[in-house]
């Protein structure tokens, strides 16, 4: 069942870059996700988004995103109903999920929206579990810890966080099926 975990899913893991850090002042300006289907299709979302406002020199400095690159792109709501439709009922995976889904609920409250009912897990507190005891949980650590592939693209860009995080969120639901093996129902 190891090898086999996409199969309690489907999981939608995604990452967000934002203006800043608080979600009700600050803004999404890329959203990056990879959906794994139960039976293991893999499907990308990637597309920046328009902050209708300056991006803060402070955010372009964390995730290289600038007023340019997103002069000519959707804003939220219209990103919001395409990536809705892409994750459909899936469970959500973020690394560091207070922050990810605080953002995205209050941006879609804020669009007049409805916010999100869909099941979440923190790939935190996975990989803690799986993993105990290692000096650093941060995403870039994790890479080189736990010798991760490095996915194509820019680092601290959603899509590729998106990829780095399912990479440790995989290993890590493959290290706790072998801990606590299921039967085929997907029970302990």
């Amino acid at each position: 069942m190891a090898e086999s975990w996409h199969r309690l899913g489907p999981f939608t893991v995604f990452d967000l870059e934002t203006t800043g850090l608080l979600p009700s002042r600050d803004r999404i300006i890329e959203i990056g996700a990879v959906r794994v289907d139960t039976d293991g299709t893999i499907s990308r979302f990637s597309t920046l988004i328009n902050p209708a406002g300056p991006i803060p020199a402070k955010a372009t400095a964390v995730n290289g995103i600038t007023d340019a690159m997103v002069a000519d792109a959707p804003f939220f709501k219209e990103t919001a109903f395409r990536f809705l439709e892409f994750i459909g009922k899936s469970r959500l995976v973020t690394h560091n999920a207070r922050f990810d889904l605080a953002f995205l609920q209050e941006s879609l409250a804020r669009a007049g929206m409805q916010t999100l009912k869909n099941g979440a897990y923190d790939s935190i507190t996975l990989i803690r579990k799986a993993f105990p005891n290692l000096p650093s949980y941060r995403l870039q650590s994790l890479r080189t810890t736990l010798h991760l592939p490095v996915p194509e693209g820019d680092p601290h860009r959603a899509a590729f966080d998106a990829e780095l995080t399912l990479s440790a969120f995989s290993l890590a639901m493959k290290q706790l099926c072998d801990l606590y093996p299921m039967d085929e129902s997907g029970h302990a």
